[in-house]
């Protein structure tokens, strides 16, 4: 459900019954009953109160099918779609409310009314332009809204992606870290030159990418793989036989949209809550699958799966490191509207991630 738009929607609603109605539905009881609305007192008070429970229940109605519309199509750009599904709403919904008391009026000889074509072709032309008027004011505040919030979560996602960019990009050159790396690289120059110089190799991939993470919002899952690959060199001359890391990733999935450094946040809290050894490999497992939801978020196009074994370290739990997690799930809130799911179960630790639709040029 939106955010914005259902609660200032039943604001407008209220709006709508204080400032349009007061004027809007004497002037129409005017015009079809006639001077004898205004003549007799008991006949004002009677049908004012009669027709402003039917509009009531119009507004109502409305009301409902407008939320309807506004959940069908919530987004910024699906305001063609949304105006059109609207004004076909209120043109079909308050004739037939209009028509519907007169044919009373006329059935049950209320207030001495007798249907008077002309009468009744000013009243739908003064309908219709009451129509234009209130779908007008209800998208242009929506819009706005709408608009408003993006802006505001455009800024909120940059500032939780430069926060996720400096946690990676901390975490990557920490005295650990880096000692780690030089330390491995030092071991290779002397047997393995040659390994030495693509470990140096991955190890500028590694860090080119943390420092381009902040031109984009999103990145396609096959560019966030292949950083993962040279991350995953470094982890591998480290750790050797402790670490393997298995990715099934069909060609189909290979242009979704996720953000940046999600797949290292997780792969790096899986190191660092976990037993590595070689007698106790660390077992990383990436691979995507269809969205079992993708029909009701369209944005969605397909999940992806992170898992890894569980072998704790003592005094150490995996979920502590609330930061990295938060990050991810702070990300997909702002851009997708919805969470990761974390599961800890079986011997486990996995995180779904939503793989978001590309973009349309």
């Amino acid at each position: 459900m939106p955010r914005v738009g259902l609660s200032s929607l039943r604001t407008q609603t209220l709006w709508h019954f204080l400032l349009l109605f007061p004027w809007f539905i004497p002037l129409i009881t005017y015009w079809a009953i006639g001077p004898s609305y205004i003549e007799s007192f008991q006949t004002f008070i009677t049908a004012t109160v009669l027709n402003l429970t039917i509009a009531a229940t119009c507004l109502v109605t409305l009301d409902l099918l407008t939320q309807a519309i506004i959940r069908r199509y919530p987004n910024y750009g699906q305001t063609w779609p949304r105006v059109r599904r609207l004004l076909l709403v209120f043109m079909l919904v308050t004739p037939l409310f209009i028509f519907g008391t007169l044919l009373c009026y006329d059935w049950f000889h209320l207030f001495n009314y007798t249907f008077d074509s002309s009468n009744t072709y000013l009243i739908l032309m003064i309908n219709i332009g009451a129509n234009l008027l209130s779908v007008g004011i209800d998208e242009t505040t929506y819009s706005l809204g709408k608009w408003r919030e993006n802006a505001i979560e455009r800024e909120q996602l940059k500032k939780v992606n430069l926060q996720s960019q400096l946690a990676s990009l901390k975490s990557q050159v920490n005295p650990h870290f880096l000692f780690n790396s030089l330390n491995s690289l030092s071991s290779l120059i002397a047997d393995e030159p040659e390994q030495a110089e693509q470990f140096v190799d991955e190890m500028s991939k590694v860090y080119r990418y943390l420092l381009q993470t902040n031109e984009s919002e999103l990145t396609t899952l096959s560019t966030e793989l292949s950083f993962i690959d040279s991350y995953y060199h470094l982890l591998k001359t480290r750790y050797r036989a402790g670490i393997r890391l298995e990715v099934d990733i069909p060609a189909d999935y290979q242009s979704y949209l996720l953000p940046p450094l999600t797949l290292q946040m997780l792969v790096e809290n899986a190191v660092k809550h976990n037993v590595i050894s070689a007698s106790k490999p660390l077992m990383l497992e990436i691979r995507a699958v269809p969205d079992e939801y993708s029909s009701v978020h369209t944005y969605q196009a397909g999940q992806l799966i992170v898992r890894n074994n569980l072998q704790r370290k003592s005094g150490t739990g995996v979920l502590s490191n609330h930061v990295g997690l938060s990050n991810i799930a702070a990300k997909y809130q702002l851009l997708a509207k919805t969470e990761p799911s974390v599961r800890d179960d079986d011997g486990y630790f996995t995180v779904i991630l939503p793989l978001l639709m590309p973009q349309k040029a």
